[in-house]
């Protein structure tokens, strides 16, 4: 898309949200009513376009991509005549005579930046956040999905540009795209970039979420159950081919029952995808040829037991597992981001903490174990975004818990209510009677006047 028609698209965003038609709920509600019907109406058409792209089964397309989305825009349209009306509050006695309440204010033009790992729930996602709290948007995707992108684009072609607009193009019409002033910005992707976004919306102090990524610790203590353990970490690992930002990145298992373990995942992976994957229509594709080559780096160290094939030209990469992996090998070095498990051996649980912490606090953290002391003590000891207790992703899908990250995983947090939240200025307003004024706050300031102020306000 040229640079002037995005000019154009923004001046109009501008003017359309200036006439407040989005601040009306019922308009608000019938939009997503609209989006709604429109993503069923194609549902064929995302399945088919993220077969086209990267080989994604049609049961995670549904599980993880439309379906997901439509749960949202249901939940929020039952939810948001309620949440847009101002919610009284307690107010003080130094505003004796007052009203005090929180009244839900859209910014106004945001910036939605979406990855290609989950192209339609990522993209979709924190839209209809925005626009169930009122706002214009502008929604970029990434260019490794092209026809997916294509089939949201044909969607979001049923809207006014000045309510919802799709930019498509390269990385210089997302350069351009951070150079204007927005009212907010959302990005979904890696931390480096997510950097690059920051200090953009530093130049026009422009509030930003950033939903990025990490290494997240997948720990399996000797008293888990193991069957269930390996079948909800293979299931956690190898589902979109390993490419998922909330995945495990690596696992840390107790050395007195690694051996049984590896060798239930090895029978899981088997049960899940056959005995070549790379045949089965329910095992997806790495994005591209250069994501396959990096994994075949990073699979450069330890011991291979089960996987390890590759194949450049067709995108794939078999679900693998590599033992006897050491802290300072590469692969613990950076999110994997793809369908490899690193497994690190352990004597004593403590050995854990320290193996967690050298890297920056991750998105995600799974624990495996039936101790709810341990449990406790873990949640105490490390730091990340969300955490799963003998399973892996599923915190993800609940309308009732915000996702996101923190530090080097992200800042800020959607879905559900959170997802209005993020999008609306919560703005404070106090009604205060002009019965009655105080003298006590106005000048001149006498030592009783102090002395009553401190036993009020303690």
């Amino acid at each position: 898309m040229e640079r002037e028609d995005i000019s154009l698209i923004l001046e109009a965003q501008k003017k359309y949200f200036a006439s407040g038609k989005t601040l009306d709920p019922s308009f608000r509600v019938e939009t997503l009513k609209k989006l709604r019907s429109l993503i069923i109406a194609h549902e064929k058409e995302i399945i088919d376009a993220l077969w086209k792209d990267f080989r994604k089964p049609e049961f995670e397309v549904i599980g993880t991509e439309s379906r997901f989305v439509i749960s949202e825009i249901s939940y929020l349209i039952r939810k948001i005549k309620k949440w847009s009306k101002p919610r009284r509050v307690p107010t003080l006695l130094v505003n004796f005579l007052s009203s005090s309440y929180i009244a839900p204010q859209p910014y106004g033009q945001v910036l939605i930046l979406s990855p290609w790992n989950f192209p339609f729930q990522l993209a979709f996602m924190p839209l209809v956040g925005a626009l169930a709290a009122g706002n214009c948007a502008i929604l970029k995707t990434s260019q490794q999905v092209p026809a997916t992108s294509a089939v949201m684009k044909k969607i979001l072609s049923h809207f006014p540009k000045e309510l919802v607009a799709f930019v498509d193009g390269d990385h210089s019409v997302s350069s351009f795209l951070l150079e204007q002033r927005f009212d907010y910005i959302f990005f979904t992707g890696s931390t480096n970039v997510g950097k690059m976004i920051m200090k953009s919306a530093a130049e026009h102090l422009t509030p930003v979420s950033l939903e990025l990524g990490g290494k997240n610790p997948c720990i399996v203590a000797a008293d888990a159950r193991l069957d269930l353990a390996a079948r909800r970490i293979a299931w956690g690992k190898f589902i979109n081919a390993g490419q998922l930002c909330i995945g495990p990145d690596y696992l840390l298992i107790d050395r007195k029952v690694s051996d049984r373990f590896i060798e239930l995942m090895t029978l899981e992976i088997n049960s899940f995808y056959g005995n070549d994957p790379s045949t089965s229509p329910d095992f997806a594709r790495v994005i591209n040829a250069k994501s396959v080559r990096r994994l075949s780096e990073l699979m450069r160290c330890g011991e291979i037991v089960t996987g390890g094939t590759v194949d450049e030209q067709s995108c794939y990469v078999a679900p693998t597992i590599i033992r006897n992996v050491s802290p300072d090998d590469p692969i613990m070095k950076e999110e994997i981001f793809g369908p490899v498990l690193p497994i690190i051996e352990f004597g004593e649980f403590s050995e854990v903490y320290p193996i967690i912490e050298l890297n920056p606090m991750p998105l995600a953290a799974y624990l495996f174990s039936e101790s709810r002391k341990l449990v406790r003590e873990f949640m105490n000891k490390t730091r990340s975004g969300t955490v799963a207790v003998n399973d892996t992703v599923m915190q993800i899908a609940s309308h009732h818990m915000p996702f996101g990250g923190v530090g080097t995983s992200g800042m800020g947090s959607y879905h559900g209510k959170k997802s209005f939240e993020t999008f609306s200025n919560m703005r404070p307003v106090l009604v205060k009677s002009t019965l009655l004024d105080i003298w006590l706050r106005y000048p001149p300031y006498k030592k009783y006047k102090t002395r009553i102020v401190s036993w009020l306000m303690s």
